[in-house]
């Protein structure tokens, strides 16, 4: 069986604990790596303590672009093993996850392979979140499209893929990923430090044109905990990511195409969503007063990203980004 180097982005001194928590957790795994690589994005304090504190990994700075792709660039361009596993250092993987992540490997149509990403919340969760809205706070959400064990993309935080799939494939797209400084594709301002985008999503997109035939697996027992700090929880962060997911997805369409990009989210909008709200609204009608507020928030998070998506896309702000997106893509590949 085939190994795997681990790779962890950190920005943050605010999450030495989770880091610690997220190292810990790679150093249990029934499957030891050949090595975990630690990136540092733009915080030579954080780099230092790392780097002193933290034994038996390779600490870097991040050497590319600011943001999260750019680290995990890094990561990659320094990792030795042929799969590289993607941590996110606010996130905790169970010890079998790597072990089940390779076991994907074995099959060589396999492109990349990731898990389910389960909320680790720090304050009590909302009684009218809707678990359709997982992706909201970075986690795998309820309807989630799995085919066959097939997945059109991980999610970031419990990720893997073959260094030459990633390599060939020209990497992520920094400015569909996230920034300290904020969202670099909307340019809208930041909330709790981070935002999340569809990086991950185009790059499986343009590795699977790469590689017809080939595929990204899902890998139930392959499961990591993400952390939810509290302001996460509010319905103010809700409806900002609600209007960043719409953004990057006109952004999205415009690179794939309205198939291979907006395929998953079609079937999404069409079957997941409006069996959600049918639920809910027959929950309410039993009394369940938590269901009508699940509802209402399912039909909110969609009008809003549907209007993030339709005023990117008149605003021409789509056809301006993704030639930017293009030409930075032609020039990491030449």
């Amino acid at each position: 069986m085939t190994d795997a180097s681990v790779v962890i982005c950190a920005h943050t001194l605010d999450r030495w604990g989770e880091l610690q928590r997220a190292v810990a957790s790679v150093r249990a795994q029934t499957r030891a790596p050949r090595e975990i690589i630690l990136v540092i994005d733009n915080n030579e304090a954080l780099r230092a303590r790392a780097a002193r504190e933290i034994g038996g990994v390779t600490v870097l700075a991040n050497a590319g672009q600011p943001g999260l792709s750019g680290g995990r660039m890094t990561g990659a361009g320094h990792a030795t093993a042929p799969v590289i596993a993607f941590l996110d250092d606010d996130a905790a993987a169970d010890p079998c996850w790597l072990e089940d992540l390779l076991e994907a490997y074995r099959d060589p149509a396999v492109l990349g392979a990731g898990g389910p990403v389960l909320p680790l919340w720090q304050a009590p969760p909302p009684s009218w979140f809707p678990a359709e809205f997982g992706w909201v706070i970075g986690c795998t959400y309820a309807g989630m499209d799995v085919q066959d064990g097939r997945i059109r993309n991980p999610i970031g935080a419990n990720m893997s893929v073959r260094a030459d799939v990633l390599r060939n494939a020209g990497g992520f797209t920094s400015d569909l990923g996230r920034r300290k400084s904020g969202f670099s594709v909307s340019g809208r301002a930041r909330f709790g430090g981070k935002a999340e985008s569809c990086e991950e999503t185009e790059l499986c997109i343009r590795a699977s044109r790469l590689h017809p035939g080939g595929y990204f697996a899902y890998r139930e027992r392959a499961r990591v905990h993400h952390a939810v700090p509290a302001q996460r929880t509010t319905w103010t962060y809700f409806v900002h990511r609600c209007l960043i997911e719409g953004t990057a997805k006109a952004v999205l369409r415009n690179i794939a195409g309205s198939g291979d990009g907006l395929k998953t989210e079609q079937r999404y909008v069409r079957e997941v969503l409006p069996r959600a709200v049918a639920s809910e609204l027959m929950a309410a009608m039993r009394g369940k007063f938590d269901s009508a507020r699940r509802a209402g928030a399912i039909m909110a998070g969609l009008g809003l990203t549907a209007f993030a998506y339709t005023t990117t896309r008149l605003g021409g702000m789509a056809d301006a980004l993704t030639q930017q997106l293009s030409s930075r893509a032609l020039i990491r590949r030449s």
